[in-house]
Protein backbone atom coordinates (compact mmCIF):
# COMPACT_ATOMS: atom_id res chain seq x y z
CA UNK A 1 0.00 0.00 0.00
CA UNK A 2 1.23 3.47 -0.87
CA UNK A 3 2.11 5.81 2.00
CA UNK A 4 -0.70 8.17 2.87
CA UNK A 5 -0.47 11.72 4.13
CA UNK A 6 -2.56 14.02 6.29
CA UNK A 7 -2.36 17.54 4.89
CA UNK A 8 -2.19 20.50 7.27
CA UNK A 9 -3.78 23.84 6.39
CA UNK A 10 -0.47 25.69 5.94
CA UNK A 11 0.45 23.22 3.17
CA UNK A 12 -2.88 23.83 1.44
CA UNK A 13 -2.44 27.60 1.56
CA UNK A 14 1.21 27.52 0.46
CA UNK A 15 0.51 25.04 -2.34
CA UNK A 16 -2.40 26.96 -3.84
CA UNK A 17 -0.41 30.19 -3.50
CA UNK A 18 2.54 28.60 -5.32
CA UNK A 19 4.94 29.36 -2.48
CA UNK A 20 6.81 26.04 -2.37
CA UNK A 21 9.88 25.11 -4.37
CA UNK A 22 9.27 23.35 -7.68
CA UNK A 23 10.22 20.01 -6.11
CA UNK A 24 7.81 20.55 -3.19
CA UNK A 25 5.03 21.73 -5.55
CA UNK A 26 5.45 18.53 -7.60
CA UNK A 27 5.41 16.35 -4.48
CA UNK A 28 2.32 18.01 -2.98
CA UNK A 29 0.57 17.81 -6.36
CA UNK A 30 1.14 14.03 -6.39
CA UNK A 31 -0.26 13.74 -2.87
CA UNK A 32 -3.29 15.83 -3.82
CA UNK A 33 -3.83 13.79 -7.01
CA UNK A 34 -4.58 10.83 -4.74
CA UNK A 35 -7.65 11.44 -2.63
CA UNK A 36 -6.23 13.96 -0.14
CA UNK A 37 -6.74 13.35 3.59
CA UNK A 38 -7.45 16.20 5.96
CA UNK A 39 -8.56 16.45 9.57
CA UNK A 40 -11.92 17.95 10.41
CA UNK A 41 -9.85 20.73 12.05
CA UNK A 42 -8.10 21.44 8.73
CA UNK A 43 -11.48 21.52 7.00
CA UNK A 44 -12.60 24.21 9.43
CA UNK A 45 -9.36 26.20 9.08
CA UNK A 46 -9.30 25.98 5.27
CA UNK A 47 -12.94 26.98 4.83
CA UNK A 48 -12.63 29.84 7.33
CA UNK A 49 -9.92 31.47 5.24
CA UNK A 50 -11.12 34.49 3.26
CA UNK A 51 -9.32 36.34 0.54
CA UNK A 52 -10.38 39.95 0.25
CA UNK A 53 -9.00 40.22 -3.26
CA UNK A 54 -9.18 36.72 -4.75
CA UNK A 55 -12.51 34.87 -4.73
CA UNK A 56 -11.03 32.29 -7.12
CA UNK A 57 -8.71 31.01 -4.35
CA UNK A 58 -11.73 30.54 -2.07
CA UNK A 59 -13.43 28.50 -4.82
CA UNK A 60 -10.27 26.42 -5.32
CA UNK A 61 -9.97 25.74 -1.58
CA UNK A 62 -13.66 24.78 -1.39
CA UNK A 63 -13.17 22.39 -4.30
CA UNK A 64 -10.07 20.90 -2.64
CA UNK A 65 -12.00 20.28 0.59
CA UNK A 66 -14.91 18.77 -1.34
CA UNK A 67 -12.49 16.33 -3.02
CA UNK A 68 -10.77 15.38 0.27
CA UNK A 69 -11.40 12.60 2.72
CA UNK A 70 -12.22 14.42 5.94
CA UNK A 71 -11.18 12.42 8.97
CA UNK A 72 -13.52 13.00 11.93
CA UNK A 73 -12.94 13.17 15.65
CA UNK A 74 -13.20 9.50 16.57
CA UNK A 75 -12.98 8.24 20.16
CA UNK A 76 -9.42 6.97 19.47
CA UNK A 77 -8.36 10.37 18.10
CA UNK A 78 -9.80 12.07 21.19
CA UNK A 79 -7.90 9.69 23.52
CA UNK A 80 -4.65 10.18 21.57
CA UNK A 81 -5.17 13.96 21.59
CA UNK A 82 -5.48 13.94 25.38
CA UNK A 83 -2.26 11.93 25.71
CA UNK A 84 -0.44 14.34 23.37
CA UNK A 85 -1.62 17.41 25.30
CA UNK A 86 -0.54 15.86 28.60
CA UNK A 87 2.95 15.22 27.19
CA UNK A 88 3.55 18.42 25.25
CA UNK A 89 2.37 22.01 25.39
CA UNK A 90 0.42 22.23 22.14
CA UNK A 91 -2.84 23.88 21.10
CA UNK A 92 -5.86 21.59 21.03
CA UNK A 93 -6.48 21.94 17.26
CA UNK A 94 -2.86 20.96 16.54
CA UNK A 95 -3.09 18.06 18.99
CA UNK A 96 -6.22 16.83 17.18
CA UNK A 97 -4.41 17.00 13.82
CA UNK A 98 -1.41 15.14 15.24
CA UNK A 99 -3.63 12.52 16.86
CA UNK A 100 -5.52 12.03 13.60
CA UNK A 101 -2.28 11.43 11.68
CA UNK A 102 -1.00 8.98 14.30
CA UNK A 103 -4.27 7.03 14.59
CA UNK A 104 -4.49 6.60 10.80
CA UNK A 105 -0.77 5.88 10.41
CA UNK A 106 -0.37 8.85 8.04
CA UNK A 107 2.61 11.15 7.63
CA UNK A 108 1.66 14.72 8.50
CA UNK A 109 2.50 17.22 5.75
CA UNK A 110 3.07 20.50 7.54
CA UNK A 111 5.46 23.43 7.85
CA UNK A 112 4.36 24.07 11.44
CA UNK A 113 7.17 23.38 13.92
CA UNK A 114 4.63 22.94 16.75
CA UNK A 115 4.38 19.34 15.57
CA UNK A 116 8.05 18.59 16.23
CA UNK A 117 8.88 15.98 18.86
CA UNK A 118 5.42 14.46 19.25
CA UNK A 119 5.89 10.76 19.97
CA UNK A 120 4.83 8.44 17.12
CA UNK A 121 4.13 11.35 14.73
CA UNK A 122 5.91 11.31 11.39
CA UNK A 123 6.20 14.78 9.85
CA UNK A 124 7.27 15.90 6.39
CA UNK A 125 7.81 19.62 5.77
CA UNK A 126 7.56 20.51 2.05
CA UNK A 127 9.65 23.63 2.76
CA UNK A 128 12.61 21.31 3.37
CA UNK A 129 12.42 19.71 -0.06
Amino acid sequence: MEQQYLIDNNVIVNYFSGEFSEKAMDFVAKVIDQIPNISVITEIEALSWRSSNDKNKEIIIQSFVNDSTILPLSPNVVKRCIRIRRQKKIKTPDAIIAATAIEHDYILLTSDTDFNNIPHLLVLDPCNM
